[in-house]
């Protein structure tokens, strides 16, 4: 009996570090929600290249940022971002999740394709998991770490393979790669994220380094106030979003690989289902056909979907 509590103790113990930190990370990730003013900077540092042509660097006002926690459980945050142009004007900008201890990773290979990855469990014990998707809620990338205190600071890291970032896709067409050094500080006024980027050209041959790029990205708290538009168009928005993100949660739990186009016709898939989400915040489209809709409008940009119609 004695050996059996003690054995009991041990892992309670051996638990105890564990829950704290998963606590600790938890509010961490919460405190990334809010009403932010945002800027971002971005600059070329390094080619291997002697002929290379760097890029202008960039300094962009994001204007205001609203990150609202839309689903919160004991192992997962949700947050929607919206860009708050002004009382009129709000985009539903890029989603993140953060996950406790995610052993499934969707990983970027190139070229608008993901494959599923299961890790082992001591691959990601103790760790946070960061997955980024698109304004369309389409994949874009996921990461692994645990938050860590340290100097003062306290801050996340992991690096990871992504797509073109949504500022250069129509632009570049020398790298195919974006392999990102993501930190992300949180401090009393707010947060920012640090990138290390390397931007890569992959192809069956091998990988070749274009460039490498810093980029700041700083989130400063504001008064709520200044969100007040963006928390009125989520409150009509909101039931919309929700089914966009059931249809790509159904179809990435049934494949094991995520291939997509990034345009048909000269658009993008998000411009097709924000004119969709205003027809149905409009009335315009019956409630028995937005999901059909939704999926039509989605599936039309997978490669397979693609392939099938066209043979």
């Amino acid at each position: 009996m004695k050996k059996i509590i003690l054995q009991f103790s041990l892992i309670l113990l051996a638990a105890s570090p564990l829950m704290a930190q998963k606590a600790e990370g938890k509010k961490n990730i919460e405190n990334l929600c809010g009403c932010f003013e945002v800027t971002f900077k971005y600059a070329e540092t390094f080619s291997p290249d002697e002929e290379y042509e760097y890029k202008n660097r960039e300094v962009i006002n994001g204007g205001i940022e609203l990150v609202i926690p839309i689903q919160i459980t004991e192992n997962k945050v949700v947050m929607q971002h919206l860009l708050v142009v002004n009382d009129k004007v709000i985009v539903k900008h890029w989603r993140e999740d953060w996950t406790w201890e995610n052993p499934v990773i969707w990983q970027y290979d190139r070229d608008l394709v993901w494959n599923k990855k299961t890790l082992p469990a001591s691959a990601v014990k103790g760790k946070c998991t960061q997955t980024v998707w698109e304004v369309s809620d389409a994949p874009r990338y996921q990461g692994s770490s645990e938050w860590v205190h340290t100097d003062g600071k306290t801050f996340w890291m992991n690096t990871t393979d992504a797509p073109l970032p949504r500022r250069e896709y129509k632009k570049r067409s020398d790298y195919n790669v974006l392999q990102r050094t993501n930190r992300i500080y949180v401090d009393s006024t707010g947060w920012l994220h640090e990138q290390d980027n390397k931007k890569i050209l992959k192809t069956t041959a091998g990988t070749k380094l274009i460039a490498e790029e810093k980029g700041i990205n700083d989130y400063r708290r504001v008064e709520m106030s200044k969100c007040a538009a963006g928390k009125k168009y989520w409150d009509q928005y909101q039931a919309y979003w929700e089914k966009v993100r059931l249809v790509w949660d159904e179809y990435m739990a049934t494949h094991t690989s995520v291939q997509l186009v990034q345009e048909l016709e000269g658009k993008p898939l998000h411009e097709h289902l924000y004119a969709l989400g205003k027809e149905y915040v409009e009335g315009t489209v019956k409630a028995g056909e937005l999901n059909g809709r939704i999926n039509a409008s989605i599936t039309k940009y997978f490669k397979d979907a693609l392939a099938a119609t066209t043979k």
